[in-house]
């Protein structure tokens, strides 16, 4: 058993390895005896803690007498879609869903490794990467529902006589994103937590409480940034002057 595997993890490994391995087998991987990653049954956690809240705040949804929990989720949903109004324009509350679902899920990984129990699954490059290429696949289905085949025009450029140049650096550009989400989200949380770790075995409680408000803030930051970006991109992949 790993020295580093959390406590949950070591409850997947023990009671359901074959339900780990079975999906080992799925991407052609060898079975191993203890299958489960700390990164991997936390983002399971993180997944199950959202569907419950949201199954909690489904059964409070009140027009007349809303309780704390909807208020928090309403101004959530007026901030992302404020700003996905600004990005995407009036027809932003159409990609709400998944501006919102992407944030959210980041901002819970970000955060629960603050838990002294937990650990933060973006601080592991493959968990960054996933969502990279989520929105990467994204934000180009939803720039070809928009336009259909024509969504290749947006790669040669405003003038027909620039495509030759301009395909391949749009190519290069849009291809480059998603390393640039996994990289910069990837490592602000792993230098993050690094750092709190760091001083937690060296200090007492004082400074570690500092680097774990700086961890709590980039946290947010970083959530909030990787969903602009998200914004951004599906504004420019379904604009209607392409």
């Amino acid at each position: 058993m790993p020295e580093s595997e959390l406590w949950i993890t070591r409850i997947f490994n023990d009671y359901l390895p074959g339900l780990g391995n079975a999906v080992l087998h799925l991407v052609g991987k060898p079975t191993e005896p203890r299958p489960w990653a700390d990164f991997v049954v936390m983002q399971i956690f993180v997944v199950l803690l959202l569907m419950a809240a949201a199954v909690v705040l489904r059964s409070r949804l009140s027009v007349d007498r809303p309780g704390k929990l909807q208020h928090v989720f309403e101004l959530l949903y007026e901030f992302v879609y404020g700003q996905a109004e600004d990005q995407v324009g009036h027809r932003a509350s159409e990609y709400v869903p998944y501006f919102g679902t992407i944030f959210l899920f980041i901002l819970t990984c970000n955060l629960i490794g603050l838990i002294p129990a937990f650990a933060s699954p973006t601080k592991t490059a493959s968990v960054t990467c996933g969502c990279a290429l989520a929105t990467f696949l994204y934000y180009n289905l939803m720039g070809i529902r928009e336009h259909g085949f024509k969504y290749i025009l947006t790669f040669m450029g405003p003038k027909w006589w620039l495509a030759p140049l301009m395909f391949p650096i749009e190519i290069i550009s849009h291809l480059a994103r998603p390393l640039s989400l996994t990289v910069r989200l990837y490592a602000n949380m792993f230098a993050g937590e690094q750092v709190t770790l760091v001083f937690l075995q060296m200090t007492k409680l004082l400074i570690p409480v500092v680097f774990m408000g700086l961890h709590l803030f980039v946290g947010v930051v970083q959530a909030y940034i990787f969903m602009l970006l998200t914004m951004a991109y599906v504004g420019g992949s379904v604009a209607s002057e392409h």
